[in-house]
């Protein structure tokens, strides 16, 4: 999905894909999904994938790009549909005064035919359409925004590409069927099935994606919520209750081990990186629990907004860069052969180049007692 998001697995996606298909395909689970974006590698690679993630844009992308099968959809009628919508009328209101007067995330003509747009999909709610509009509208809006890529600011002077048009196009769309599940991957744990690929990608952090995105959650629930703050963000959002464990420093690793320990997989797939609450050794103790164990370091760049430094609310630069790129690890558990096959095809993967990415250190075996 070609949107700005923190924590993308762009560059791992061909790694994880690897690492589904060395180990027999099949059944995947994506539990905390973001923007589909692995969930798609392994659904293009023949899995019957479930997305799972509790905001709700996530959930839109996951209806449209993982539980769509694009052979169902009538492409000509959603060409129509989309060219419609594009050339509607700006219609200035909630997201033009929230989002362009009060801040700065869109330029205002962009902010109207963002209103124009939204109301009219509303209308198509319940349709098979309607995700993919939905989530054709969010690509064109992250397409011509002014940020660094999170909604927790805007930038001082317009981005460039805020003054193009705002443009409709078709999303991606996939053959195949897949689920699409909204809610919390620990309540939802017990509920979801068996598999024979499972893929954790969970928070590392107190930043909580609904946060992070929620002009993109507005656009979604579309129920004029009360703004608060410069951001214009969400009020439920000031509610520290409703925060997800994994965003809870004390409360984490024992929610990522409730995950690791209860999902119904052959093979466990886990990716993390080195600014996380938790080290690499526990990670590996919680792996250990479900068979044998491999992991792999790759370097990778930091997301952009800690390459630029820190800004107030004014845009003034009030902080420095600490660092620019960490260790991003990818830990695979589970039945002893899937994993050694996994381990065998990440090697191969890694000394090519192919992945895009240098492995750091290599692998690291972890086998379980007798």
């Amino acid at each position: 999905m070609p949107i700005k998001y923190l924590g993308s697995k762009r560059r791992l996606v061909g790694v994880l894909g690897t690492l589904f298909s060395a180990t027999g395909g099949g059944r995947a689970l994506d539990l905390f999904t973001g923007t589909t974006r692995v969930a798609q590698e392994l659904k293009n690679r023949g899995g019957h994938v479930t997305a799972v993630d509790r905001a709700r844009y996530a959930h839109v992308f996951a209806q449209s790009a993982i539980e769509t099968d694009a052979r169902t959809i009538e492409r000509d009628a959603l060409d129509a549909e989309l060219s419609e919508l594009d050339a509607l009328p700006p219609a200035p209101g909630y997201v033009t005064e929230t989002f362009c007067q009060e801040a700065r995330f869109f330029r205002p003509e962009n902010g109207a035919r963002i209103d124009a747009i939204r109301e009219a999909i509303e209308a198509r709610r319940g349709h098979p359409h309607y995700p993919i509009l939905l989530t054709s509208l969010i690509e064109a809006a992250d397409r011509v925004d002014s940020t660094t890529g999170v909604q927790m600011a805007y930038l001082k002077e317009w981005a460039p590409r805020a003054h193009q048009r705002l443009t409709l196009r078709v999303p991606d769309l996939l053959d195949g069927a897949g689920r699409a599940i909204h809610g919390d991957a620990v309540e939802l744990m017990p509920t979801l099935g068996t598999f024979d690929f499972a893929y954790l990608d969970p928070p590392y952090n107190q930043h909580r994606y609904e946060a992070n995105y929620h002009v993109w959650e507005t656009l979604v629930a579309w129920d004029a919520p009360e703004p608060y703050g410069v951001a214009r963000k969400r009020l439920e959002l000031s509610d520290r209750a409703r925060t997800s464990a994994f965003n809870r420093r004390r409360q984490m690793p024992e929610a990522l081990r409730a995950c690791i320990d209860g999902v119904d997989a052959r093979v466990v797939v886990i990716s993390y990186n080195d600014e996380s609450w938790i080290e690499i050794d526990e990670l590996v103790a919680m792996g250990r629990a479900r068979g044998a164990v491999e992991v792999f370091g790759f370097d990778s760049k930091r997301y952009v907004g800690a390459q630029i430094g820190i800004h107030d609310p004014k845009g003034t630069r009030v902080g420095e860069v600490s660092h620019l790129r960490n260790t991003e690890y990818v830990m695979v558990c589970g039945d002893p052969d899937a994993v050694d096959a996994a381990a065998r095809a990440l090697a191969a993967l890694a000394e090519s180049g192919a992945s895009g990415v240098a492995a750091r250190g290599g692998a690291r075996n972890s086998r379980p007692g007798p």
